[in-house]
């Protein structure tokens, strides 16, 4: 097959980037990746086309060359196309590098072994040199851009084989003076520079003359792997970062080995002249420039930090915030062996004066509140790890950095952490001191919890005071003055606002025992307070499910005894029954004996009363440790050598609602026409006996209001069962498809779930007749019924077909409840209501043997092409 024309490529592309993985396992998957190389070749292709196809092949590698061989094969054929490029400027040679150099290193092929490797890599490193390669291979136009292109090329092979470029060095300090481009250039230098000196140090080796050697980049020499091969190839991520913990594993070996004389003064003249070029290197360059350099030195003796001290002086007082980033990972690296205590304090004050910038974005002030809570500080005082406000931060200082309730939420709990951490240094306040930072930080919350008791309020405001309130308890769980006003706080709030009983639960999971102890205490004292009959009730449940335990037995019992009468539906039963299980675990018994058997007896749902009848059995025939492992998660056998194992799984079965497949069925039966509402009725039939039998309907959509379930109490197969009426509340008159779920208890006391299949409720099951009209009183009844669908109504006429019983018997079966006027056997006036409050009128008239003429009027147009179907259907349905 010849190449693909431009339109058939970009179809082509576009269904490949609409969904690559289904693209792939298509019939064109297969040849695309070597249709794409093919292609390029291609003279009928222009270079904008050429283009699209190598940008497919950088974005998506991994699905066009799947494994090492595809990927071999790929940059091989994509090195051949690069050679075969006529001499004249080309939009093709950048491209075409990177995407040699992806399908290496994407499909893992990169290794002395691999061909394409060999020839790649010698290919990079002159086109980085700017080196005559012969041929005319690189047009003077193109000279600067490919250098920069082959620059980007190689410091992605090196970070993917660390050590890769350690015995080109040499070469490339040595094109740092020459004319070229300097960024890409001084990148690639310090990341190969920091990878060898990490490798290096790990296998005890030093540079020797690395720095000083001039490889010949294009000669015929075989490329050297042996500094890779000694690397395991996991370095850290070539990102600013500052945090001791991301220090890795070779950066902390550096101090192994001292550098001679000889290669410490060559390695501080290339740091040197890597760090006067820096000027010229965009913002985020000199970033990760400064980042390779300063944890690539960190540690290494005869070399020293004020190597750095030119580009401190310069970047102090940068706007750049990649550069202030820079700046505090150098602080973080060094310490006091750079920054003096008055840089500290000049960068500190410069952090907190920034932080206050009314104009700063959210992300940027975010950014200094980061650096503020963790800036590295050069002689922090506590144990390695421990958060704590920087020395030289007082209140002074951070007066305007003070949380607001006005402030956005990530905002308001970074500044909140920080006003935390100057509060675990505020131990003792001084007299006369304007309003500490504790008293700030009380009033705070307060102002918070009033926000989140707003009734009605956002759900966003009480999750904001929840993480506030966690933020408060762990920076400052040793401090009971704090901790004391907040856990009444919170108990108030829980007063005033029940519905909160889930950020309660979730809030308590998360804190500490210092304060979810106490917290546990007053939260239940709210609620046992209350009387049993609250609305709220089901919060309370909830609430108490989780604080109850062996303490206020007879509090808690007297609640929910009380509340027992009032739990008529199935969540508060199942609420009620959560305490009960809370209380069975914490060991109390007493009056719960009583409670349970009240609960056996009284609750209306059959699965509340076989839950409760289970906890009083077992409350009555297991101590408290077998009580304990019954009511637990399943533990997995061998953990105990006992047969509690098998019962607690049974416990788990039969307490926990599973999924069957349906032991019942349901048709649906004769059309009712009588009430208000058009009534569906179902005729069940059960293949097993089951119980406390629950249908739940559901319609899509907004087509009718939500359906009542049914419950039938018992089914058993071979006994007829009364036909269940379900009443239908259509918001339009419309076919539906119910879809049914099934709830049930089967003989053996597991309750069950299970989807029957769906009903259809059909045009004509919705039809109800109007009040019937005086005597002799129908036909004005149907005039001005018909008169007044018109003119915001339609009018239609149909064919409607006859079967052999004609137009009697048609009407007689179909149509009889909803005749107004008849005149058998030729003519009927059809009267139909369709709810919610449209009317359907028919006239048949002048009926002929095969069929007759039918008019229709509706005050709805949407009902008419339904009553077409329903009335060409109706010789079918006898």
């Amino acid at each position: 097959m010849g190449p693909l024309s431009r339109d058939a490529w970009a179809q082509r592309l576009g269904a490949f980037r609409a969904s690559p993985s289904a693209f792939m396992a298509g019939p064109e998957g297969e040849d695309l990746g070597r249709d794409l190389l093919g292609d390029l070749r291609s003279e009928k292709l222009s270079e904008q086309t050429k283009v699209s196809l190598l940008a497919l092949s950088l974005e998506y590698p991994a699905q066009l060359w799947p494994d090492v061989s595809a990927a071999e094969v790929a940059a091989t054929s994509l090195l051949d196309t690069l050679v075969l490029l006529p001499p004249r400027p080309s939009a093709l040679r950048r491209p075409l590098l990177l995407a040699a150099t992806t399908a290496l290193a994407a499909g893992g092929a990169l290794g002395p072994t691999s061909g394409a490797s060999c020839r790649l890599l010698p290919l990079l490193l002159g086109l980085a040199a700017g080196s005559d390669l012969g041929r005319g291979f690189v047009p003077a136009s193109e000279q600067r851009p490919l250098q920069a292109t082959a620059c980007e090329c190689l410091r992605e092979l090196e970070s993917c084989k660390p050590g890769l470029l350690g015995g080109s060095l040499g070469l490339l300090r040595g094109l740092l003076g020459q004319e070229g481009p300097v960024q890409p250039i001084s990148l690639l230098l310090a990341l190969a520079l920091r990878n060898t000196l990490v490798l290096q140090s790990r296998v005890g080796a030093g540079l020797g003359g690395l720095l000083t050697d001039k490889v010949s980049p294009t000669g015929g020499g075989p490329w050297d792997w042996t500094l890779v091969e000694e690397g395991d190839g996991r370095l850290q991520p070539q990102a600013p970062s500052w945090p001791a913990a991301e220090e890795g594993e070779g950066e902390r070996s550096l101090t192994a080995r001292e550098h001679s004389p000889e290669e410490a003064r060559e390695l501080r003249a290339v740091v040197i002249q890597l760090l006067d070029t820096s000027y010229l290197l965009t913002p985020v360059a000199q970033a990760q420039l400064l980042w390779l350099l300063g944890w690539a030195l960190r540690g290494l003796q005869g070399q020293p930090p004020a190597l750095f001290k030119p580009q401190l002086v310069r970047l102090l007082g940068t706007a750049q915030l990649t550069l202030l980033h820079a700046v505090l990972a150098l602080k973080a690296a060094f310490g006091e062996a750079l920054f003096t205590a008055q840089d500290e304090a000049l960068l500190l004050r410069r952090l907190t004066l920034a932080a206050q910038h009314p104009a700063l974005p959210p992300p940027t002030h975010l950014f200094y509140l980061h650096c503020l809570l963790s800036f590295p500080e050069n002689w922090p005082l506590g144990p390695e790890g421990e958060e704590a406000a920087p020395l030289l931060l007082g209140p002074q200082l951070c007066r305007g950095l003070l949380p607001s309730l006005l402030h956005d939420p990530m905002a308001l709990l970074a500044r909140l952490h920080l006003l935390c951490l100057l509060c675990a240094e505020d131990e003792e306040e001084e007299k006369g001191q304007l309003p500490s930072p504790r008293h700030y930080l009380e009033e705070l919350l307060a102002g918070l919890r009033q926000r989140a008791a707003l009734d009605e309020g956002p759900r966003a405001l009480a999750t904001v005071c929840f993480q506030a309130s966690y933020l408060v308890t762990r920076c400052l769980a040793g401090q009971p003055t704090v901790l004391t006003p907040l856990i009444h706080g919170l108990a108030q709030l829980y007063r005033v606002r029940p519905m909160l009983a889930s950020h309660f639960v979730d809030f308590l999971d998360q804190v500490d025992s210092e304060l979810r102890d106490p917290l546990k205490v007053v939260l239940r004292q709210e609620v046992v307070s209350r009387p049993g009959r609250d609305e709220a009730l089901c919060w309370h449940l909830k609430m108490l499910a989780k604080v109850a335990d062996g303490d206020a037995q007879s509090a808690t019992l007297n609640f929910l005894q009380a509340a027992a009468a009032h739990c008529t539906n199935w969540d508060l039963q199942q609420g009620l029954l959560r305490v009960c299980r809370a209380l069975l675990r914490a060991g109390v018994r007493g009056g719960l004996v009583d409670l349970l058997q009240v609960l056996a007896r009284q609750l209306e749902d059959p699965d509340g009363r076989d839950h409760a009848r289970l906890y009083y059995i077992l409350l009555a025939h297991l101590a408290g440790p077998k009580l304990g492992v019954a009511l637990g998660p399943s533990l997995a056998p061998p953990a105990l050598a006992s047969s509690l194992v098998a019962e607690n799984q049974g416990f788990v079965a039969a307490l926990m609602v599973q999924e069957a497949p349906a032991l019942v069925r349901l048709s649906v039966g004769s059309h009712g026409v009588k009430g208000p509402l058009p009534v569906l009725k179902l005729q069940p039939e059960a293949l097993e006996p089951i119980y406390s039998l629950e249908l739940r309907f559901r319609v899509e959509g907004q087509l009718y209001a939500p359906l009542e379930a049914v419950h039938v109490p018992c089914l058993c197969p071979g006994r007829p069962a009364r036909p269940l009426l379900l009443p239908l509340q259509p918001r339009c008159p419309a076919p539906a498809r119910l879809d049914v779920h099934a709830l049930y208890t089967t003989s053996t006391g597991l309750t069950c779930h299970a989807h029957l299949p769906p009903l259809f409720v059909n045009f004509a099951d919705l039809f109800l007749p109007f009040p019937k009209p005086p005597g002799g009183a129908g036909l004005g009844f149907f005039e001005e019924l018909w008169d007044s669908c018109l003119p915001e109504g339609a009018e239609s006429r149909v064919w409607c077909p006859l079967g052999p019983q004609g137009l009697e018997g048609l009407v007689s079966h179909h149509l009889e409840p909803f005749v107004v006027v008849a005149q058998p056997p030729t003519s009927y006036y059809v009267a139909i209501h369709l709810p919610p409050n449209s009317k359907l009128l028919l006239r048949l008239e002048a009926a002929l043997a095969d069929g007759v003429p039918v008019a229709l009027r509706t005050d709805d147009w949407a009902v008419l092409p339904l009553a077409g179907d329903y009335l060409r259907g109706l010789a079918a349905a006898l």
